[in-house]
């Protein structure tokens, strides 16, 4: 808990602001993937799934080089690979329980973004900055 907390507050105004470009720039193309498949009729949780894999590459190089300003390597890209498991779960569940509340399905991406966005940012940031 004291690694978190100290984590959470060694943030700085950059790196936030570098993150929301970063996870807009993401977040856009995933949900626009989405959102054309969609159109041709593919399944909700299909169409997210795919958006989400084909974005996450993306992601990864971003949030290595811009966002955190690391190089890549095996041990943080399999905690990124981990964090975006966790993430996606997430993203996944949020979405079918807002589709559920009826929120309509190319809508209901949005509030699991608002939910799991800031969680994934606390959860990558962990991977390039492990506290020592």
């Amino acid at each position: 808990m004291n690694i978190l907390m100290a984590n959470i507050r060694s943030f700085t105004q950059s790196e936030v602001f570098r993150f929301i470009i970063t996870g807009g720039l993401a977040t856009a193309l995933h949900y626009g993937i989405y959102f054309v498949l969609l159109l041709l009729s593919v399944n909700m949780s299909l169409a997210f799934a795919v958006g989400y894999f084909l974005s996450f590459v993306f992601n990864y190089l971003m949030s290595a080089y811009f966002t955190f300003k690391k190089k890549t390597t095996k041990r943080n890209g399999m905690g990124f690979i981990i964090a975006h498991c966790i993430n996606f779960m997430l993203q996944v569940s949020l979405l079918n329980f807002f589709a559920w509340l009826g929120i309509h399905k190319a809508l209901a991406p949005i509030p699991a973004y608002a939910i799991s966005i800031p969680v994934n940012f606390i959860i990558v940031r962990f991977v390039f900055n492990k506290v020592k």
